[in-house]
């Protein structure tokens, strides 16, 4: 599914021309369940929410979560099938004018790829309880990945709000 019912095109953006074939293939490893069911209702990142969600693995999967309960937080990547796909640029809702996707969070984009850092809170057999998500109930996870504060942290970055280009 697009998305494009939902989720609109705002004056200023621009699609792109999708391939008409994909260049790889995908297995999801799961699903994410939040308390979400509608965008409005979803928060805007996972540090907006004390929500505890579950991660249903698969059970073809299950075995790769063999010591995961020694991290902490998780990097969960997942699949925002609901969003629209092929935007380049954006008019966010916050901003004063338009935006490259690429220069985004938003769901909306060529591939619908998200990810959050989560704190593992416990696991039961193939499903983890988790706190940090910020997307609709039901959405396909892709992968599950340790968040090593020594490498994943970056403390200098920065985000230039105005966007000026060069």
């Amino acid at each position: 599914m697009s998305g494009a019912d939902e989720f609109g095109i705002r004056p200023g953006e621009e699609m792109a021309d999708l391939p008409a074939a994909f260049d790889a293939g995908l297995h999801f490893i799961g699903r994410l369940r939040t308390p979400w069911r509608t965008r409005r209702d979803c928060p805007k990142n996972g540090l907006q929410t004390d929500a505890v969600c579950t991660v249903e693995v698969d059970p073809a999967y299950a075995s790769g979560l063999l010591t995961i309960t020694g991290c902490t937080h998780l990097i969960l990547l997942y699949w925002m099938d609901q969003a629209t796909r092929g935007l380049v640029v954006q008019q966010p809702r916050h901003a004063d004018g338009p935006r490259g996707t690429f220069a985004l969070r938003s769901p909306a984009r060529p591939n619908p790829i998200a990810l959050s850092v989560v704190e593992l809170i416990a696991r039961a057999g193939d499903t983890l309880r988790v706190r940090g998500l910020d997307c609709l109930d039901g959405t396909p996870l892709l992968d599950i990945k340790p968040y090593y504060a020594t490498t994943d942290s970056r403390p200098e970055a920065r985000i230039d709000r105005a966007g000026a280009e060069p």
